[in-house]
């Protein structure tokens, strides 16, 4: 439910508006707009009496929210969230480009793309250090070493760093990462969100690839009630019956997403297509569709990449896209 309060509500009657609440055991999210605030009331609301609080004089209007997300609803929160990322902002018309390889190598790889993607544009670190992988006989990651490498090659290039977490258990060595990423495989570990929530570190969450929009949100939503706002949804593919790229990008969650929340959203076009020469085009696409940002997978030597070396784009083919995703921006600006 929400409570849509009139412009400059009396501060005693919606103190005494909120004590009523509360002892209802219910909990209240305040969103203040440019010229309206509003109540986002979660838990039991079955016993609240919309036309008694219709009836108060601070009290604009009175809906019921039927979707099961209330924190992530941009019903609750009309205006767009910023997440702010050691000071690089995305979302609320912040774009951010996020590049890097999908697995940190080695000190000179790492250290070498970062300096590279940031020269193209890019503003975030990527790199893999804990790999979730089909055969347990391909590349695992660096772990915790690869970690470390990956925090001092965004150190040295003056950027914030972006990884993706597998178990709970490996929380406390990403306290240096700027970004914890919760990869598809892991978007319903629910007691790994749960711990991701009672934190305050962003949380890059990637849409399972049998997963609808509305799991996604919700996955969010574990994240979000456990008391961490700052989510980051990714739109990566789905899996369909195409067997011509590995994923199907749904760039439809773009715009879907956008209506829904106030959740900034980013897309992935390197996995979605798992292939090189169609990550610029999808890339474009799905900022036309209005995207927050881009994860792209960049590697200095793809043929010997240790993983998705299909897919990543070298750094002059990074630059170039790059290059065009700043006139697709502008063109879509007016």
């Amino acid at each position: 439910m929400i409570v849509i309060l009139k412009e400059n509500p009396d501060p005693r009657q919606l103190e005494n508006l909120t004590r009523w609440l509360k002892s209802m055991n219910l909990e209240i999210h305040v969103s203040e707009g440019f010229h309206q605030t509003v109540l986002g009331l979660v838990g039991d609301t079955t016993r609240v009496d919309m036309d008694l609080i219709q009836a108060l004089d601070i009290v604009e209007d009175v809906k019921r929210i039927q979707d099961p997300y209330k924190n992530a609803n941009r019903k609750f929160h009309p205006l767009d969230t910023v997440v702010d990322i050691a000071g690089v902002k995305l979302g609320g018309g912040n774009f951010q480009l996020i590049a890097g390889p999908c697995s940190v190598e080695s000190e000179e790889q790492i250290t070498n793309i970062a300096f590279a993607v940031k020269e193209a544009g890019a503003t975030l670190l990527r790199g893999g250090s804990f790999k979730p992988r089909t055969s347990p006989y391909a590349f695992q990651g660096l772990r915790d070493k690869g970690l470390k490498m990956l925090i001092a090659a965004g150190k040295s290039a003056g950027m914030p760093v972006v990884s993706e977490i597998m178990d709970i258990s490996q929380l406390d060595l990403f306290s240096d990462i700027d970004v914890i990423q919760v990869g598809a495989r892991n978007m319903q570990n629910f007691e790994l969100l749960k711990q991701l929530g009672r934190t305050t570190k962003p949380v890059l969450l990637k849409r399972g690839f049998a997963s609808t929009v509305q799991e996604l949100l919700m996955s969010a939503e574990y994240i979000m009630s456990g008391g961490n706002p700052n989510v980051i949804l990714c739109e990566r593919g789905i899996r369909t019956f195409e067997t011509a790229t590995r994923n199907t990008l749904d760039l439809s969650a773009v715009p879907v997403l956008r209506n829904a929340t106030h959740l900034p959203v980013i897309v992935d076009p390197s996995h979605a297509t798992g292939v090189a020469k169609l990550v610029s085009p999808m890339a474009l696409a799905a900022v036309a569709a209005g995207c927050d940002g881009l994860i792209i997978e960049v590697h200095n030597d793809p043929e010997h990449a240790l993983c998705d070396g299909p897919q990543s784009l070298l750094p002059q083919v990074f630059a170039e896209l790059a290059g065009k995703v700043a006139k697709v921006r502008a063109a879509i600006r007016g």
